[in-house]
């Protein structure tokens, strides 16, 4: 077991483990961290404890100490500056008429570093712009590109359902969206349904996407026939939250004449028996192609 502490260097960004190194952290609201890009001011969101090594990425930056008062106004000094920094490199974008939009502006703790975001469409020339850019900070200069989804993180927004984005405000890292997600929650396949405003797919149909795989265990599919407390019936459509299936019964077999049922009966999933040999005859698929047909604007 390890001893790590949360430390958090945006609003929603992700959360990394640092060693408290001996230091006192609990009454800590920020700390001050040794990282890849140098001394770094971050929240500490995740208080003292232990965790397998396993989930550490060795080898673990330390703590180097509590923020300090003069800590704190140096973070809020930079931020202040930053956006003095925005409004000069959209003045020097321009001049050097780059295909580039600048998202934001980020001030490294000590100073040693402006770290600029921007979108563009393809690959953007910019070793003038960051000459130039050097000569008015007279500080190290990195220019970094980033795709549509750590764009609406940084701007935030509304989303589709009213909310501001999860990315933005609560969503530590982006996980992994297939559109096999939207279909297993029969969702609308149209594409401005079922994405959100950075235009790429929502993150929240992964929130309830492994309910949705368990509820669909041993739910027949549509057009299969199964057995009902009715008899035997064709599937029209499922119901996953309800683990409910709309039916047609199979009447007058026993004349050796079977037609569908004119209504439609609803069951549980645990009603359902699916059979062995649950695909239709050519014949039985004939007759479902043409009566779905007839009864789809009444599902």
């Amino acid at each position: 077991m390890v001893t790590v502490i949360g430390v958090r260097f945006k609003k929603a960004g992700k959360i990394y483990y640092f060693d408290p190194d001996g230091i006192d952290t609990s009454e800590a609201d920020y700390v001050i961290v040794e990282t890849a890009r140098g001394v770094e001011f971050g929240s500490l969101v995740i208080r003292q404890r232990e965790i397998p090594e396993e989930d550490v990425v060795a080898p673990l930056k330390k703590v180097l100490r509590v923020a300090t008062e003069e800590d704190i106004e140096i973070h809020r000094e930079n931020q202040v500056k930053k956006e003095e920094a925005f409004r000069v490199c959209v003045e020097k974008i321009k001049l050097h008429e780059l295909e580039m939009k600048l998202i934001d502006v980020e001030y490294t703790f000590d100073n040693n570093k402006v770290i600029f975001y921007f979108t563009s469409d393809g690959r953007v020339d910019f070793r003038e712009l960051v000459k130039d850019l050097a000569s008015v900070f007279r500080t190290r200069i990195e220019l970094r590109q980033i795709g549509v989804r750590d764009e609406a993180k940084m701007l935030n927004g509304i989303g589709t359902c009213g909310k501001r984005l999860c990315c933005a405000n609560w969503l530590g890292d982006f996980e992994p969206v297939s559109i096999k997600m939207a279909k297993d929650q029969n969702l609308s396949l149209n594409p401005t349904k079922i994405s959100g405003i950075c235009g790429r797919l929502m993150c929240c149909l992964k929130y309830e996407h492994e309910v949705y795989l368990d509820l669909r265990k041993g739910m027949p599919k549509d057009g299969e026939i199964v057995k009902t407390p009715g008899g035997k019936a064709i599937v029209i459509s499922t119901q996953t939250i309800r683990e409910q299936v709309k039916v047609r019964l199979i009447v007058g077999e026993d004349k050796g004449e079977p037609v569908f049922d004119e209504d439609i009966t609803v069951y549980k999933k645990q009603e359902i028996r699916r059979m062995k040999n649950n695909k239709a005859t050519k014949e039985e698929e004939e007759v479902i192609t043409e009566d779905l047909s007839e009864i789809e604007e009444l599902i």
